[in-house]
C-alpha cells in the first residue's frame, strides 16, 4: 500500500479541524478583448497566509494541480469557443514535501492566472469557464469555481449558485456527488498497521520458503551446495563468505520477480485491485493451482525448459561473484517444479490482497530468506549437516500435503469469481462442503488410506504422521457445522476464506453483513441519513476482499460494535469490485483522470472504486469513513483493525456528530 493512499479525506467548508471560517482563497476575475476572436480571461486569487494554491504545473501524484476548462454539461455540444494553450501564471514557489516525496509548485499570498480563449462562433454572447484545483494548509480544500463572462461589455456575469445547485454542478462533472477533498498526514498508528500487515505477509512468505525447503527439488541440494563452497574455496573463511553471498543472491532473485508489479501499481493505483477482482483471472488462478496440485500429487512434473538450467549452470562456472549469482539462478530454475506452485500461490494471494505490489515484495522477500537461510547457516556451522534427516519418502509426503493445500486454495479463487459475477453457485455452505471433502482426503492420505504415484510403500506410520492426520480430521469436524443452516459455531477462525455468511443457500433476511440494514448506493444512504438524522458509516468493501470478511465476522459481530452499527449509524456498503453489474445507461460516463487518461465508468464497481480513489486517494479495502449528512468528516478513516480500536472509533464519531 502506498503511503499517499492514506492521506485523503472528504472535506467540506465546515471542517471538524481547527480551520478559519474564512474562505482560504478569494477570487476576482475579468476579461480583456485582444482581437475580434481572442480574449484574455484573468483570474486573480487572494490566498490566506500559510495556505498554498497549487500550480497547473504541479507534478502528477502530488496535490491536485490547477486546471481551467470549458464548463459544459453536455460533452457533445459545440460551445462556440475554446482554450488556447496553457494559462500564464504569476510567480510560483517550489518546496519538497515528504508526504508525496516530490517537489511541489504553488502560489503563496496571491496569484494571477491568464487564460486566452478563441471564439469560434461569432453569434455567442458569453463564455463560461470552470476552474478546479486545491488549496492546502494542514488540510486541503478543493477549488471548484465557475465563471461566466459577457463578450459584449467584457465583464464577468455574477451568478448566485446555491449549495444544492453547486452539488448538482459537481455531480455533472464527477457523477460521484462529493464536493471537496482534504489532505491529512497519516498518523503513526496507521503506518504501524501497514507495517504490521507487510510483516505478516513476510512471515507467510517465509513459511512458504520453509515448505519449499522440505521438497525433493530443494532439500537434497543443501548439503551438496554447502559442501561445494566449503571444499572448493581456498579457505574456510572464503567458503563461508561465498555461501552467504549465494544466499543473498537467492533473496535478490525472488525480490526482482516482484518489481514489475510495482510498475503496474505506479501506472494506476486501481490496476491491482482490478486485476485481483477480474472474474476470468480468478478462474485462471483456479485452473493454475489445480494444475500445480496435480504436479504435487505426482501425476506429472512442471519444469522450466532444461536449456535454461543448462545455460545458467554453464554460466556459474565463470567463477567469482558473477559465477555465484548464476549458481543461485540455477537453483531457482531447477527447483521450479517444487517452488513454482508455492510462488504461484503467493503471487495470486498477493494480487488479491490490499496493497498488492508491496505485499508481493514482502512475501517474495520472506520466501527468498527462508530458502537462502540454510545455505548460510550450514556454511557457518558445517557440522550441522550431520543432523539433517536423510532424503526419503517423507519429502514426497510433504509435496502431496502441499498439493491438498493448493487444491483447497484454488477453490477460493473460483469462489471469488462466483461472488463478483453474482453466479449464486458456490454459496458458503457449498464452499465449506468442498473443503470438508479436500481435507478429509488429506486426513485419509496421512493415515495411509490413500496413495499417490510416487509414494513409497508404508511399513509403519510414524507418530508425527498419525498425529498430523488426527489434527486434520479434527479440522474436518470443525468445518462440518458450517454446512448447516444454524451452525454450532461460525468458523470465525477462517473468516475471509469462505464466502460471507449472508451468501447462503438458506433463506437470509438481508444481503448485508450480519443481517444489518445497509445501502449499496451512496445517494440512497445519504437520503436515509438526512431523514433519520443519523451519521453515516461509509464502507468501501469488495466481494473478494478477505480482510473485509474478517472485519465483518470478527469485529462487527462483537455485540457492542454490532449494536452501534445497527442503532446509531446508516451503513453504506460500496462494493468496488462489482464489475459485472452495469449502471443504467443514463448513469454511465467517461471520467477524466488527473493524468489526462479517460476511464469509462460503466459498472457499479467502476463507479465506487473511482469514487474512493478520487475522494480519498486510497484504493484498498476495507476502508471506513464516518460522516454526517452534510458530508462533514467525523473521524479519521479506519481500515483493518481490532475490536476495541474500532468500537472507540465509532463512539468518537458519534460524539463529534452530536457536537455538530
Amino acid at each position: 500500500m502506498k503511503k499517499k493512499f492514506s492521506f485523503f479525506l472528504l472535506f467540506l467548508t465546515l471542517s471538524i479541524f481547527s480551520q478559519t471560517e474564512e474562505n482560504p482563497v478569494v477570487w476576482k476575475s475579468s476579461i480583456n478583448k485582444v482581437s475580434d476572436t481572442e480574449y484574455d480571461v484573468v483570474f486573480e486569487a487572494n490566498i490566506l497566509r500559510e495556505w498554498h494554491l497549487y500550480s497547473q504545473h504541479n507534478p502528477e501524484g502530488a496535490s491536485l494541480p490547477l486546471e481551467i476548462s470549458l464548463f459544459n454539461t453536455n460533452e457533445n455540444k459545440n460551445q462556440g469557443y475554446k482554450l488556447i494553450g496553457k494559462a500564464k501564471e504569476s510567480e510560483t514557489h517550489k518546496e519538497y514535501t515528504e508526504i508525496w516525496e516530490k517537489e511541489e509548485i504553488f502560489f503563496k499570498n496571491n496569484a494571477t492566472i491568464t487564460q486566452r480563449v478563441l471564439i469560434t462562433d461569432p453569434s455567442i454572447s458569453s463564455i463560461k469557464l470552470s476552474l478546479t484545483g486545491q488549496v492546502c494548509k494542514e488540510a486541503c480544500i478543493q477549488v471548484d469555481e465557475v465563471f461566466t463572462f459577457s463578450l459584449k461589455d467584457n465583464k464577468e456575469i455574477i451568478e448566485t449558485v446555491s449549495l444544492d445547485d453547486k452539488s448538482k454542478l459537481l455531480s455533472k462533472k464527477l457523477k460521484l456527488n462529493l464536493k471537496n477533498t482534504a489532505l491529512l498526514k497519516t498518523d503513526s498508528k496507521e503506518e504501524s498497521e501497514s507495517n504490521s500487515s507487510l510483516f505478516n505477509i513476510f512471515l507467510l512468505g517465509f513459511v512458504g520458503g520453509l515448505l519449499a525447503l522440505l521438497t525433493p527439488c530443494v532439500f537434497p541440494m543443501i548439503p551438496l551446495t554447502v559442501s561445494f563452497f566449503t571444499k572448493q574455496s581456498q579457505s574456510k573463511r572464503k567458503g563461508v563468505s561465498n555461501a552467504i553471498l549465494y544466499g543473498v543472491f537467492i533473496v535478490a532473485i525472488y525480490i526482482l520477480l516482484s518489481l514489475p508489479f510495482h510498475f503496474l501499481d505506479s501506472l494506476d493505483p486501481e490496476i491491482l485491485n482490478t486485476i485481483s477482482t477480474n472474474i476470468w483471472l480468478n478462474i485462471f488462478f483456479f485452473a493454475v493451482l489445480v494444475f500445480f496440485a496435480g504436479s504435487f500429487f505426482g501425476y506429472y512434473e512442471i519444469t522450466l525448459p532444461s536449456s535454461w538450467g543448462n545455460k545458467m549452470d554453464s554460466a556459474s562456472s565463470i567463477g567469482g561473484i558473477i559465477g555465484i549469482f548464476f549458481m543461485a539462478l540455477t537453483l531457482a530454475i531447477v527447483s521450479f517444479s517444487c517452488t513454482g506452485p508455492i510462488l504461484g500461490s503467493l503471487l495470486a494471494g498477493s494480487l488479491t490482497s490490499d496493497g498488492g505490489a508491496m505485499q508481493l515484495t514482502a512475501g517474495m522477500t520472506g520466501f527468498g530468506v527462508a530458502l537462502a537461510l540454510p545455505f548460510a547457516l550450514f556454511a557457518l556451522f558445517p557440522s550441522w549437516l550431520n543432523s539433517l534427516p536423510k532424503s526419503g519418502g517423507w519429502l514426497n509426503t510433504t509435496k502431496v500435503v502441499l498439493g491438498f493445500l493448493e487444491l483447497a486454495l484454488a477453490f477460493k479463487f473460483l469462489s471469488n469469481s462466483d461472488l463478483v459475477g453474482h453466479w449464486n453457485i458456490f454459496k458458503r455452505e457449498i464452499f465449506i462442503g468442498i473443503w470438508v471433502i479436500i481435507f478429509f482426503g488429506l486426513g485419509l492420505y496421512l493415515l495411509g488410506k490413500i496413495k499417490f504415484p510416487h509414494d513409497s510403500p508404508i511399513k509403519k506410520l510414524s507418530f508425527s504422521r498419525v498425529s498430523f492426520g488426527v489434527l486434520v480430521m479434527a479440522f474436518v469436524i470443525y468445518l462440518i457445522p458450517g454446512t448447516f443452516k444454524n451452525p454450532t459455531w461460525n468458523l470465525n477462525a477462517l473468516s475471509g476464506f469462505p464466502p460471507p455468511q449472508f451468501y447462503s443457500i438458506y433463506t437470509q433476511e438481508s444481503d448485508c453483513p450480519l443481517g444489518l440494514n445497509c445501502y449499496k448506493d451512496f445517494d440512497e444512504g445519504l437520503a436515509a441519513a438526512k431523514e433519520t438524522n443519523k451519521p453515516i458509516l461509509l464502507d468501501f468493501t469488495g466481494w473478494a476482499c478477505v480482510n473485509c470478511r474478517k472485519m465483518e465476522e470478527n469485529v462487527w459481530s462483537n455485540p457492542e460494535v454490532y449494536n452501534i452499527l445497527k442503532n446509531e449509524y446508516i451503513l453504506i456498503s460500496l462494493y468496488v469490485d462489482d464489475n459485472e453489474k452495469k449502471l443504467p445507461k443514463d448513469a454511465q460516463f467517461d471520467f477524466k483522470k488527473a493524468n489526462g487518461k479517460i476511464k469509462q465508468i460503466r459498472t457499479y464497481g467502476d463507479k465506487w472504486s473511482t469514487f474512493q480513489v478520487v475522494n480519498f486517494k486510497n484504493a484498498s479495502q476495507p476502508y471506513y469513513v464516518l460522516m454526517n449528512a452534510d458530508l462533514e468528516i467525523l473521524n479519521t478513516p479506519q481500515q483493518y483493525t481490532d475490536i476495541e480500536t474500532y468500537k472507540d472509533w465509532l463512539q468518537k464519531g458519534i460524539e463529534n456528530f452530536n457536537k455538530k
